[in-house]
């Protein structure tokens, strides 16, 4: 299968799951067991994605490296309540100098 195929494919079945979410009656989704779990599935699956990218190795393996520092200095950045511009700014600075020093 080429790239393109594959692109393609992905481009169809990314639009059949929207047009069947229409045809998916509102009375399913308003119960309280799919409104809690919309609520809280965006943070869940974003701190996965944070952790996966913040702690993975080539290999599949668990790697403490630069990024975790920089991992750190962003939540003290947010526990502190400083702009997210200045959080992503001070997370890539603290890990690109630990990486200038050869540290992680």
């Amino acid at each position: 299968m080429s790239l393109w195929t594959t692109v393609i494919l992905a481009g169809a079945l990314s639009l059949a799951t929207k047009l069947l979410g229409y045809l998916i009656p509102h009375e399913w989704l308003d119960g309280p067991l799919v409104s809690r779990v919309m609520k809280y599935l965006p943070i869940a699956l974003l701190a996965a994605l944070v952790a996966v990218q913040t702690f993975g190795g080539s290999n599949g393996s668990v790697v403490l490296d630069a990024r975790a520092a920089g991992l750190l200095v962003a939540t003290i950045a947010l526990c502190l309540r400083a702009p997210f511009l200045l959080v992503i700014v001070l997370a890539g600075a603290s890990a690109a100098i630990l990486r200038a020093f050869g540290i992680g």
